[in-house]
């Protein structure tokens, strides 16, 4: 399976939760397959989707999940201790892991060489770590989603995209809607 075909089967799952999605190929297959304003697409800023996810949980109620992916997060390799100590239970982070930076033309990344991001997490303190391969990835999201309990999910996959569309969206706009949405939400 590729991060496209993970995505799809996410979407019944994830569809009624706010979601932070990666830059790139990844925001731009959210949009293509399930665009809707609790999904925030990260436009221009590499490695910071879990970030702003955990930032997000941590001031609010509602269940956040980020998706990043391994270039991303290896990008930004501090945020796995701010996540370890940082808890919120309202909170998921699933580290789609292909191997590659996926949005810059399938370069490797060290995480499909040594690197093992679900070690990496672990040792920084991260308690609920699970690594999947990528078929799996439905239903660990499910029982993470019923867990009510900060996960990161690495979910193993092949690398490859598929032609999708760009985000023609204004940044400011994608940003109104979600914190509309967000806001809506949390009055209810």
């Amino acid at each position: 399976m590729i991060r496209s075909e993970i995505l799809k089967e996410l979407i019944p799952v994830i569809s009624d939760h706010f979601v932070v999605c990666n830059i790139g190929l990844p925001s731009q297959e959210m949009h293509m397959l399930d665009d809707q304003p609790t999904n925030f697409y990260m436009l221009g800023t590499m490695g910071l989707s879990s970030s702003i996810g955990l930032g997000l949980a941590l001031a609010q109620k509602q269940t956040i999940i980020s998706i990043d992916g391994d270039g991303s997060v290896l990008t930004n390799l501090g945020t796995l201790p701010t996540i370890a100590n940082n808890v919120a239970d309202n909170f998921i982070l699933l580290i789609i892991d292909n191997g590659s930076y996926g949005s810059t033309g399938d370069q490797p990344t060290y995480a499909g060489m040594k690197t093992s991001l679900t070690a990496v997490a672990t040792a920084c303190g991260c308690e609920n770590v699970i690594e999947c391969a990528a078929e799996d990835t439905k239903d660990v999201m499910v029982k993470a989603i019923a867990s009510k309990k900060m996960t990161i999910i690495v979910s193993k996959c092949e690398s490859g995209n598929v032609k999708v569309p760009v985000i023609t969206k204004d940044p400011v706009v994608i940003r109104d809607r979600f914190m509309t949405a967000l806001a809506a939400r949390n009055a209810s």
